[in-house]
């Protein structure tokens, strides 16, 4: 059992910091005070080609794992970019991962060329205001209509919809008081955001300005058969294989984020004088940060176990689970400690530590909150009874 990177992924490593590195503090700073997603920092990403890290190299991606891709969003939340660098590349590494799994050679060929070249921008269209995490009953309906289905509905925390052409979008095409099995009925589509036929209304929100969340509001939005990817009714199998990466990147781009804040924390108390010593003399301020430092690496191992049980077809819905929740709790404690390791100063957005524990919140509550998790791991690993 080896737990040190390949040459290949420490590479990965290194490409990815020299990239960020272009874009420091100053940057994220302003994003973070003015909004506006970062076009320019997408651009980079998709001209060295890392949008397609973990796509089929015959059309145009690196043909890498999930854990080649956890490596690179963990380096980049880790480089200071936080989770507005990652959320701005996140969608557009692991969301068509259901395209990848279940799309025709066609559709493949029309689909991830595009967005691996950032010349398309994707959002993932599932939740929605009424439903929360009960996906099975979303009321987001397309009807057949020919050859084409009509699209109403409304969907809600839509991150990137502002500055995306295409959407993943989940809709019952069947009742469900019409289904034999609760889990049938949802289809999905890979298809055009038409402003013509969906609003995009922007959440104001505590954090990650750069990246926006919005409130989809869609009329008769025609989408045409071919836009349809697998059987119809088959749409909530279909997401599943895209759930447990999801979780997998949130959980190493949590990680990193921690790592950011511990590392800023780290530097601040060995250089700040108080009662002439530095204050990182004091185990009052060495202790949080190294249990925080433990807490980090520990999620890490149960991050990548379940990012290299995925590459190896492995179950991995627990692990992958886990590794959210671990990283969730593991990043805002870090960031929350390096925050108070700064005193007053942590509040001052010029340290960016206040920004990194806002951006935390995000690990915790998206896309599935610390409280399910338990539930499902409750069930799923120690065999008790299923509460939800």
């Amino acid at each position: 059992m080896d737990f040190s990177l390949s040459a290949e992924q420490q590479a990965i490593r290194d490409a990815v910091a020299r990239i960020c590195a272009r874009f420091g503090d100053d940057y994220w700073l302003k994003k973070d005070r003015d909004g506006g997603f970062p076009e320019d920092f997408h651009r980079a990403f998709a001209e060295a080609g890392w949008l397609g890290v973990c796509m089929p190299q015959e059309y145009g991606g690196a043909g890498l794992g999930v854990t080649e891709a956890a490596l690179l969003m963990q380096a980049v939340a880790e480089s200071g970019a936080g989770m507005s660098g990652a959320s701005a590349l996140h969608m557009n590494i692991f969301g068509l991962n259901p395209v990848v799994v279940f799309g025709s050679d066609e559709q493949k060929r029309r689909a991830l060329p595009p967005l691996i070249a950032g010349k398309d921008k994707a959002c993932f269209a599932v939740t929605e205001p009424n439903v929360g995490l009960d996906t099975l009953k979303l009321r987001t309906k397309a009807v057949r209509d020919g050859d084409r289905y009509i699209l109403s509905g409304q969907k809600i925390w839509i991150s990137t919809a502002q500055v995306t052409n295409k959407m993943l979008i989940l809709a019952r095409t069947t009742p469900l008081d019409e289904v034999s099995r609760r889990t049938e009925g949802l289809s999905l589509f890979y298809t055009d955001l038409d402003r013509r036929f969906v609003e995009v209304r922007e959440i104001p929100k505590m954090g990650r300005s750069a990246v926006d969340s919005n409130e989809l509001f869609i009329d008769r939005l025609p989408v045409p058969v071919a836009d349809r990817i697998g059987d119809e009714g088959r749409g909530f199998e279909y997401i599943l294989h895209g759930m447990n990466p999801e979780r997998i990147l949130i959980g190493a781009e949590g990680i990193g984020l921690g790592r950011v804040a511990i590392r800023r924390a780290a530097a601040y108390a060995r250089d700040r004088i108080v009662f002439d010593r530095p204050i990182g003399e004091n185990q009052a301020i060495q202790h949080p940060l190294a249990a925080c430092w433990m807490q980090l690496e520990a999620a890490n191992l149960m991050a990548f176990k379940a990012a290299s049980r995925y590459d190896a077809g492995e179950p991995c819905g627990v692990e992958a689970n886990a590794a959210k929740y671990l990283a969730g709790e593991a990043a805002f404690k870090a960031c929350e400690t390096a925050l108070m390791t700064h005193g007053g100063m942590g509040y001052a957005k010029e340290f960016h530590v206040e920004r990194y524990l806002r951006e935390s919140l995000i690990v915790r509550i998206a896309p599935i909150t610390p409280h399910l998790i338990l539930s499902f791991i409750a069930e799923k690993a120690l065999g008790l009874p299923k509460s939800y």
